[in-house]
């Protein structure tokens, strides 16, 4: 998907930190850093001012003109999610998904594609605190509330107010490279890839964890070795703890299991390898921890949504 011009839609009373977010993600310069950028917009019906959740309203919004021909349509939460906005918008998330555009909603903003009729037999994901509601208002979507966010053939959706990060970051990942979404969350001071789900936030805050010195360590000293197996057990013994305790830590300071990080840092590995091109797809696999170059293309195609290959000609391209 070639995405160049982005349109965030909203309707009243919009979330400001999400706006904030796709106007970070997508509306700043970077090209200091050396990421292309967009052609951005925030758009409303006719073009009227906004009100946002904090009080304070916003103007010089351009008309929904704009996101018609946006490939990448973006929806923060706007209220009340209990009513359908206005119907132009809905119009405009409608077509867009028929012409083959993207569009994504973050937390109750997945409720407009909703409406929109656009999660009818798709996987998705909401807000925990929605779920019943949600399930209740939708129910030919298919909700998966454990998930931070969800990419289900071009119509993404976030579970809540940060996951909209991680989805962004996902979307620079398909869109510029694993390294531009590495470089941009470096720059935000966000995790490049926030693995887990959902449930580390259910019913209680997540208590402050603190900096856990051990396990950095040990993704340090693993990342600077992927080219090696490990187990959990060699984990354990190197950082001095036992399995049992060293997994409670890990989950704790990264939200995921060692496997699953493990696995998505070969990922972004043989992403940014694919990138630079130099290396085969075999070489990579070998560099990146593989037994073969078919395990590596299983496991990328998979979670990727695409085979190496293919992932490097779009970057040749």
């Amino acid at each position: 998907m070639d995405v160049n011009r982005v349109a965030v839609v909203l309707a009243d009373h919009v979330s400001p930190f999400e706006l904030g977010v796709a106007c970070e993600v997508f509306g700043t310069d970077r090209s200091a850093d050396g990421i292309e950028g967009w052609e951005f917009g925030v758009c409303s019906p006719a073009g009227s001012a906004v009100s946002s959740w904090s009080g304070f309203g916003l103007t010089g919004l351009r008309d929904l003109d704009f996101a018609a021909s946006a490939d990448l349509l973006i929806v923060p939460t706007c209220a009340p999610r209990t009513a359908p906005p206005p119907a132009e918008l809905l119009d405009v998330l409608r077509d867009a998904a028929a012409r083959g555009a993207w569009v994504a909603g973050f937390c109750a903003g997945v409720f407009t594609l909703g409406y929109a009729g656009l999660l009818d037999g798709r996987r998705c994901t909401v807000h925990w605190v929605y779920e019943a509601e949600f399930r209740a208002r939708f129910p030919s979507a298919v909700v998966d509330t454990q998930a931070l966010y969800a990419d289900d053939g071009g119509v993404l959706t976030s579970a809540g107010t940060v996951a909209a990060v991680d989805l962004c970051l996902h979307l620079v990942r398909r869109l510029r490279g694993v390294t531009a979404a590495t470089t941009l969350a470096r720059r935000m001071v966000a995790a490049p890839f926030r693995a887990g789900g959902q449930a580390q936030f259910v019913q209680a805050p997540v208590p402050s964890v603190p900096d856990d010195s051990v396990v950095a360590e040990a993704l340090e000293w693993v990342e600077r070795r992927l080219d090696r197996p490990f187990t959990v057990a060699e984990l354990a013994r190197r950082s001095g703890l036992g399995e049992r305790t060293f997994l409670r830590r890990f989950s704790a300071a990264t939200g995921t299991t060692p496997h699953r990080w493990l696995t998505e840092r070969r990922l972004d590995r043989a992403q940014a390898l694919l990138e630079e091109g130099r290396l085969s797809v075999e070489d990579i696999a070998v560099a990146c921890g593989y037994a073969s170059a078919a395990a590596l293309r299983h496991q990328f195609t998979r979670l990727r949504g695409t085979s190496p290959s293919s992932y490097r000609t779009a970057f040749r391209g």
